[in-house]
């Protein structure tokens, strides 16, 4: 028996293992990849935070990346909090004259953007968050196709980022609860169970995940 709950103890820690580098290339990823697909002086990633109803710089690439990670501001606020309660991609290509958006809060982070096409990130009808990409070349301002191209983008983009979200928030539940009531707990779902055939179910996890170590 001590075996088995060696087992489930080496189970539980690769459950419990960190993967918030994957989480953060991942971000980063996307915001790369639209900032090149669109020529772009920067690309952001804003994650809408629901309990607190505001919206999260959680990735940047290119300008405003040094200041801006972990801003917050009101969920409905500028042109992102418009993406994100329309659920509608859209185009502003003078951001100067649209009163939704906030020239002091761009001022803050040394870069006041010009251009602007923003898209809600979109899974099974829940809403993530905004990708937005910023400033276009001069000679390739933004258009419908780009608005198109954007929202295929998004849909894409939102598909990996929920599959990642949930597995984060399991992560953040187990670390809550600590490896040790985790063992316990799934010792006690085991007592009603074939235990012999729990056992083997944990040992064959923990040896997959000895693989990836």
């Amino acid at each position: 028996m001590s075996d088995g709950l060696d087992a489930r103890e080496a189970a539980a820690a690769g459950m419990l293992g960190g993967d918030e580098e994957t989480y953060r290339s991942l971000l980063q990823s996307i915001v790369d990849v639209a900032r090149t697909i669109f020529a772009a002086e920067a690309a952001s990633i804003f994650l809408f935070d629901e309990d607190a109803d505001e919206l999260v710089f959680e990735a940047v690439s290119g300008r405003g990346g040094d200041t801006l990670l972990g801003t917050r501001f009101p969920s409905s606020s500028g042109i992102a909090g418009f993406a994100l309660v329309t659920r509608q991609p859209l185009v502003v290509d003078d951001l100067g004259s649209d009163p939704r958006f906030s020239s002091e809060r761009a001022a803050a982070t040394g870069y006041v953007p010009s251009s602007i096409v923003a898209s809600p990130l979109l899974h099974d009808e829940r809403v993530l968050g905004v990708l937005s990409v910023l400033d276009k070349a001069k000679d390739r301002p933004f258009g419908v196709a780009e608005l198109e191209l954007l929202g295929r983008f998004s849909t894409q983009a939102a598909i990996g980022l929920d599959l990642l979200l949930r597995a984060r928030r399991a992560r953040s539940a187990l670390r809550g609860e600590g490896s040790a009531a985790l063992v316990a707990r799934v010792s006690s779902l085991l007592d009603d169970a074939d235990d012999d055939a729990g056992v083997r179910l944990l040992e064959a996890i923990a040896e997959v995940l000895s693989r990836r170590s």
